[in-house]
Parts: structure tokens; C-alpha cells; sequence
């Protein structure tokens, strides 16, 4: 793969290409895409979905949305710090291309800014419940109106497939989705395959899907402006990941192992004292042990913990990078930079006592259980809607639900059962907590 191919500024629906050297230098193209999906409604919602603990009353605990970013602000770091290095490798991107390095942090951030968006509510469980629904629930009796792929689609609901929907689609009078840049569509695609095969590979880009049946021909085209290699063959062929991405994952892999051990401990699941313990060899080229000794409050004394050890896991993250970029550039690098990391036993043991702790804490469990009744009882009343109006049954339970969904759901042109069923998959996954809680109430009776 070739970096000026992957650095593309050209937008999802544009039919021309863009030039580094034209950018308006106070307003480039990747900082655009940045702005395009904050003041998105698919990331406002983000506010009010859950990161760790589902519809939690307390100011310390993280949502998606400060959870994102966070990862964001990370990824600049990321990207700046590798896009230097990347510039001293290869001259030419910025004496014959104009590429700056800033431009690297621009994209990471903007592709991190966006990786949760198409998360459904109440966290990871939320994607399990979708699927649930159509692999042993009421949406079961749909599969022989779907392929094999479709159906896969769907009972393996994706977050990160519905996220690149999010940002691709065009709905009328809204061609190219937010017409993001394909550089930042392509760092975005964490996972560039579709739902079949799965797991082709053990390569870490085919762990999971990326895009859905619906959105084969939009994720083509990004991938083939930005020169993805394939790999593999047959029916096993699918895309290794664009280079960035890998620093968009290792944002994200750096902020929940470090910032959700932080709001365990702030939440008091976690002892103060395995802080230090689980995060001394982080912090011991940076810490100042008089300095950590004399902050008073125990919140500013992991804040100070906590930056040193994001500032070590940037560090070294960058070092993977660049040690393997030939191989990242061939397509041959198979699994994640911090699985490489120095530090790669302290993160597994960080990430141990949060899932004991933290993700199956009591409060976590019994919000994801009642979030699977929740989804799951809003897709059977959506999607019987959705389907009846499709074959010309509706009734009038049916029209008052649908009623109740915003226009650009209600398809009332859609021809196929695949896409009014991927419809309310999206709507549902689009729904805060709170609102999936409130609409829950409305059908079942319990609000007026």
C-alpha cells in the first residue's frame, strides 16, 4: 500500500480528487471531517450511552461520549507522534505531497472520534441482544426471507459495521452520508470484511465485520481509492486494514484499560491502593513519587497517575508502529500495536481486575439483563411493523407504531425484508439508554 494513496483527501461522493497542496491550510479537509461528526445527531446521542456502567447516576463514570473524546484526543497524539516519523521515512509525502504530520493526528482523531457511533445502548451487551433477537428470538422467523449473508448481518449485529452505515449513507438530498474524507472512512474500518466468512484468518482484521450486505458498494469504493490490499483468496478474501487504523485501536485500547480501571476506583469496585500497584511500571520513568505523595484528594492523584501511564502506552504504541510499518504497509502485521507493547502483561493484568470488578460488577449485569428485554421488545414491535407495511398488512396497532419512528425509518418505498429489518436494527441501535428505557415504557403500557 502506498501512504499518498491512504492519505486521500477525496470525499465519500465526490467525483474528483483533492490535493494535499490546494488545502486551505487553516481549515484542511481532515480537520472537516472532524467537525462533520461532532455536530453529527448519531454522536450528540453518545452523551447518554453507555461506556462501563449503564444509566449511571454519577459524575465520575465515563459515557461513549467522553469515552470518544477521549480516544479522540489520544489518537491526535498518536497520529502526530507516528506521522512525524512516518515524514523522516518517506520525504517525498511532504516534499512532492505536502503532507504535514499534523495531518496524520487530523485523521486519527476524526476516525477515533467516530469509532463507538454505531454502538447500540447499554454497552457491548446491547450488540449481543440485537443478534439474540434474530438468532433465537421472535426475528428468527424472518431468516428464510433473507440469504445466508443477510441473515448473518443481522445476528451478528455489528457495531462497528452500523457506525460505517452511519457515515456513508445517503438518504435523499444527503448523497455520501457526512461525505467524510476516505482517508478517515478507511482508518475508520477497523474491521474491513463483510459478515462471511467469518474469520477467514487469524489476521486481526478479520476477528470481526466491518459493513453490511446493503453497504458492500460504498465500502468498495473506499477501499479501492485508498489502494486496501487483499488478502487471502476465494471465498476467504477480504481487505487488510488501512495503517491508521491501527493507532485508532490502540487510542481506544489505551483509554479503556487505563480510564476505566480510573472510574472503577473513583466508584469504589477497585481498592486506591491497586493503583499504583497495577500501573508502577507505567509510571516509574515519569513519576514524581513527593509530588503523587502530596496531592491531598485521591480523584487528582489518579489523574496524575493516569496521564503518566496514557503518555507510556502513547510512547510505545508509536515505537510498534514504526518497528513494523513495512509490514503494516504489506498488509503482513496481524494483530494489535499494544500486543506488542512492553507493556503488554501489566495492560492484561489491568484489564483482568476490571472485568472482575468492574464489568461484572452486580450493577453492570442487571442493567445489560434488563437491556436485552428492553431491545429486544422494541425490535419485535418495529420490525412487525416494518414488514406489515411492506407486504401490505398493516394494522392498526402496526400504523400507530410506526407512527411513533422518525421519517427517514419508516421506508415506506423499501422492496426488501433485508432492508427494513437492517432498518430497525439501525434505529434501535441509534437510541440512547434513556431513550431506549422511555419508547420501552411507551409500548409496554408503563407511561402515557
Amino acid at each position: 500500500m502506498q501512504w499518498e494513496r491512504l492519505l486521500s483527501l477525496k470525499r465519500h461522493g465526490d467525483t474528483h480528487k483533492r490535493l494535499r497542496k490546494e488545502q486551505d491550510e487553516t481549515r484542511l479537509g481532515f480537520e472537516v471531517d472532524y467537525d462533520r461528526i461532532i455536530f453529527s445527531p448519531y454522536f450528540r446521542s453518545l452523551q447518554d450511552k453507555t461506556q462501563v456502567i449503564p444509566l449511571s447516576k454519577t459524575d465520575f463514570v465515563h459515557t461513549r461520549l467522553t469515552h470518544s473524546l477521549e480516544v479522540s484526543v489520544v489518537g491526535r497524539s498518536l497520529g502526530r507522534l507516528a506521522g512525524a516519523e512516518v515524514l523522516k521515512t518517506h520525504p517525498y509525502l511532504s516534499e512532492v505531497h505536502g503532507y504535514r504530520f499534523n495531518d496524520f493526528g487530523a485523521i486519527v482523531a476524526a476516525a477515533a472520534l467516530a469509532h463507538d457511533i454505531g454502538n447500540p445502548p447499554f454497552g457491548h451487551s446491547g450488540e449481543k441482544a440485537i443478534g439474540a433477537f434474530f438468532s433465537r428470538g421472535p426475528g428468527r422467523r424472518y431468516q428464510d426471507a433473507l440469504s445466508e449473508d443477510q441473515f448473518e448481518d443481522l445476528v451478528r449485529f455489528e457495531g462497528n459495521a452500523h457506525g460505517f452505515r452511519l457515515l456513508t449513507a445517503s438518504r435523499e438530498g444527503i448523497p455520501g452520508g457526512l461525505r467524510l474524507s476516505h482517508a478517515t472512512l478507511g482508518a475508520f474500518m477497523k474491521y474491513p470484511k463483510g459478515s462471511l466468512p467469518r474469520k477467514p484468518a487469524p489476521h486481526i482484521a478479520a476477528k470481526k465485520f466491518g459493513y453490511f450486505q446493503s453497504d458492500t458498494d460504498s465500502f468498495r469504493e473506499v477501499a479501492e481509492e485508498l489502494g486496501l490490499k487483499t488478502l487471502g483468496s476465494g471465498a476467504d478474501r477480504f481487505y487488510c486494514r488501512h495503517p491508521l487504523t491501527y493507532l485508532v485501536e490502540a487510542a481506544d485500547d489505551i483509554c479503556y484499560t487505563i480510564i476505566d480501571f480510573e472510574d472503577g476506583i473513583n466508584l469504589g469496585l477497585i481498592p486506591e491502593d491497586f493503583a499504583l500497584e497495577y500501573l508502577i511500571k507505567l509510571v516509574s520513568d515519569g513519576i514524581n513519587t513527593e509530588k503523587y505523595r502530596a496531592i491531598p484528594a485521591m480523584q487528582d492523584r489518579l489523574g496524575y497517575l493516569r496521564a503518566i501511564a496514557i503518555n507510556s502506552l502513547v510512547r510505545d504504541a508509536v515505537r510498534v508502529f514504526m518497528e513494523n510499518e513495512p509490514e503494516i504497509l504489506s498488509g503482513e502485521f496481524p494483530v494489535a500495536l499494544l500486543d506488542r507493547s512492553r507493556y503488554k502483561a501489566q495492560i492484561a493484568d489491568i484489564l483482568n481486575i476490571s472485568v472482575e470488578r468492574i464489568y461484572q460488577s452486580p450493577e453492570v449485569v442487571e442493567k445489560e439483563v434488563a437491556g436485552y428485554a428492553i431491545l429486544s421488545d422494541i425490535l419485535e414491535v418495529v420490525t412487525g411493523a416494518l414488514v406489515c407495511q411492506l407486504e401490505g398488512e398493516l394494522s392498526a396497532y402496526d400504523g400507530l407504531i410506526l407512527k411513533l419512528l422518525p421519517e427517514t425509518t419508516r421506508m415506506p418505498g423499501a422492496t426488501s425484508v433485508y432492508d427494513v429489518l437492517l432498518q430497525a436494527c439501525s434505529y434501535v441501535a441509534s437510541l440512547s439508554d434513556g431513550a431506549a428505557v422511555h419508547l420501552h415504557n411507551k409500548i409496554s403500557g408503563k407511561q402515557l
